[in-house]
């Protein structure tokens, strides 16, 4: 709708057709010290204002934060936590959100890092950022983390398109029968 109450189409409909032959754009964090390899979908570095990871055109609905599972731990204490609860706030507001940590459950079990804090505090740290914030989900390697986000990255992308046609359609006069 324009300033003057004109109601005019959709601009962002105009090219719907070309989206045929886009694959999604990740965003790899431009701070991100170690970033993850895709093979699948094109990459870019750039300035994310929430999580290490994103895609292009849907930065503010689709992030993924990455941590090793000693930056995890680094997250469970003190000063840390309180600055990653709040990069967690922010995200919660997105559509699609993960803490993506590269670890395995025995990893964790295991308890092998400095700090001094708890296996049981860690796992009862992930229960309460999965409870108040976002999903956390633990990946093997840095590979296997790139492929999850590739997949999540492109079945985003898919539910925007699949959204974006069923408006289109939503518009045909055939639609009010239905």
């Amino acid at each position: 709708m324009s300033d003057d109450g004109d109601i005019g189409p959709l601009p962002a409909l105009k090219s719907l057709g070309k989206l045929a032959d886009v694959r999604p754009c990740v965003i790899i964090d431009s701070r991100e010290k170690r970033p993850f390899v895709f093979t699948r979908l094109p990459s870019v570095v750039d300035g994310l204002a929430t999580g290490d990871y994103s895609m292009r055109g849907a930065e503010h609905t689709f992030c993924v934060e990455r941590k090793s599972l000693a930056d995890f731990v680094g997250c469970c204490m003190g000063d840390n936590r309180d600055t990653f609860e709040r990069e967690l706030i922010r995200a919660r507001g997105y559509r699609f959100a993960r803490i993506l940590i590269v670890a395995t459950d025995a990893e964790i079990d295991a308890g092998a890092w400095r700090s001094d804090i708890t296996v049981k505090s860690v796992r009862a740290t992930m229960a309460s950022f999965e409870a108040r914030y976002i999903p956390i989900v633990l990946t093997p390697t840095p590979e296997a983390g790139a492929l999850l986000i590739e997949r999540w990255a492109w079945r985003h992308a898919y539910e925007i398109c699949e959204s974006a046609n069923k408006l289109l359609q939503g518009n045909r006069p055939d639609a009010a029968a239905k």
